[in-house]
This record gives structure tokens, sequence and C-alpha cells, in this order.
């Protein structure tokens, strides 16, 4: 590992973090330790680190908000990419927001709104950044990344910088070329949006506020929520036709408040939430013969 290290500050390529707990970069705050965590601050920086990985074939991962991914209780013996440095953002015309990976999609909705534009107020409860959201095609209400996105700047694997248009990034229902390509890095995103009534945008943001804290338990750790929506059905009801809300394993909670969210309340660890994820799965799956989709991503379980 120690030469590792030093290679990767020969190359200065950004900073670097040694055994890192990921109850710090993960919603659930729960998970093992990072070999190594590094953050480059530019697309050249980024090359030379992913040059100096494949040449030395370690196992890596980007790494955004750590809001959709369950990391297991193991050392994670690799390295971590986080692009929290790829975080411009500028306007190329009244409607049109070029924005980095690493960007927050919080920050970038109220900044849309704060401009009048409208088409993100889905995302404003969303805590993953920009490249996580094109990633996953993050949505809620009825829209997702893939109604907003004009194209996305990618790094190849044989780090080239290409862009791919709307077309081309296959946007599905949680799901993107990047999901079947993961050798390919999300650089920055062009977004285009619609000009709208600012006070009608503030006041949907408002009403959405208001229902995910008043449906939602935002006071506990958690990412979100876990199961898909069967068609035709709503996965928090069918947990909770169950009788699983409370449900408890360690310190992870089927939350009472909404049963499709498991919440970390006391120091969970990662078994503890993956128990209850599968427990909950199997339950609706034998009752219903429903199979949920569940939508973390499980991370170092292998």
């Amino acid at each position: 590992m120690d030469d590792i290290v030093k290679g990767l500050e020969n190359l200065n390529i950004g900073h670097i973090e040694k055994d890192a707990s990921l109850v710090k970069y993960t919603t659930y705050k729960s998970g093992g330790i990072a070999w190594l965590i590094v953050s480059p601050k530019n697309v050249e920086q980024l090359i030379k680190l992913m040059r100096f990985i494949k040449s030395k074939n370690i196992k890596y991962k980007i790494l955004g908000n750590g809001s959709n991914l369950l990391f297991s209780g193991k050392k994670y013996e690799g390295i971590l990419i986080r692009l929290n440095e790829f975080n411009s953002v500028e306007f190329l015309s009244e409607n049109k927001i070029r924005v980095g990976a690493g960007y927050s999609l919080m920050k970038l909705s109220l900044l849309a709104a704060k401009k009048g534009l409208t088409g993100l107020e889905f995302a404003a409860g969303i805590p993953g950044t920009v490249g996580g959201g094109v990633y996953m095609n993050a949505g809620a209400y009825k829209s997702d990344m893939g109604y907003v996105v004009q194209n996305v700047k990618v790094l190849t694997p044989d780090f080239e910088i290409i862009t791919l248009e709307n077309r081309e990034m296959n946007f599905h229902y949680r799901s993107s070329f990047l999901q079947s390509h993961p050798n390919y890095i999300c650089l920055e995103v062009v977004i285009r949006l619609n000009k709208g009534n600012k006070n009608a945008i503030d006041e949907v943001m408002r009403e959405r506020r208001k229902r995910r804290y008043e449906s939602q338990p935002l006071e506990y750790p958690s990412a979100g929520s876990v199961f898909r929506n069967p068609e035709g059905m709503f996965a928090g009801k069918l947990i909770e036709d169950l009788g699983l809300k409370g449900m408890k394993k360690g310190g992870a909670m089927v939350s009472e408040k909404h049963a499709n969210f498991i919440v970390n309340y006391k120091h969970a660890s990662s078994d503890d939430i993956k128990y209850l994820i599968d427990y909950v799965h199997d339950a609706v799956l034998e009752k219903y013969n429903v199979d949920m989709k569940i939508e973390q991503e499980f991370v170092n379980w292998e």
C-alpha cells in the first residue's frame, strides 16, 4: 500500500485519504473502511489517476454523495474516487446550464428555481450529485434526469473525452448508459430547462418539501426509498400491510413513518441494514409473489 500511496503522491492527482471511514461518505452512515479515497481536482488529474489505477490493476469505484449505496462492513481494498471538485456551474443561455458531475443536485434544483427555470423541481429532495443522478437516472414525481439532460461529457475507458447526446444515454426508469458501461465516467452535464413562473415553481417546491417532511423519516440517516414501486402498486403499502413498520435489527429499523425507508436510528451496521432489506424483500415475495426491485446498490459484499 505504501508504494501505491507514494506513487499517487508523486503524480500530484489531488487529495488522498487513507483508511477512510465510509460512515462519513454514505447517507446510510454505515460501512467499513476504504483503503484510499482520492479526490482529483480536474480532468487532467483524473486521467492520470485512471491510468495509474489501470496500470496497477487496482479495484476502483466512483463515489458521489453515497446516497444510493450500501457498503459492507469489510475493508474496501481499492480506490474510491470522489469528483466533488468537479463542481463548476455555468449558464450557457437563459435556459441551459453546464454543470460539473460533483455539483449537488439539490443545489442545482434551487439555483434553477431562483432563475425562474422549470424542469428540475423533482430533484429538490434528491441528496446526490449531478453525476450520480445521471448515472442512475434519478427521478421523482413522474420526472427524471432523462427529461432535462441535453448531453453528457464523459471520460471513456481509453481516456478519451467525448460527449454523449441524450438519445445516446439510453435513459430508462432508474437506468442509463453509464450503468451498463461503468468504465465511462461522467465529467459534466448540460441541462436544458424551460422558462417558468418563479412564484409557481417556488410554490411547487415548498409544497413538496412540506410533504417530504411529513411523510419521510428525514430525521434519520437513510438512502431514500429502498424498493421501486411494482407496476400498479406501492412498495410502502405492501410492506406496511405485512406489519413490518418498526421492525428492527440492531440499529436499523423499517421506518415507522414510511415503510419503504430503512433508517439507521442507532449506529446500525451495514449487516443490520442489509438484513432488513433482504427480510422485507423475501416477506413481500412470499406473501404477494411480488419480486420488488431493490433501489440501492450493494458494494463490496462479494
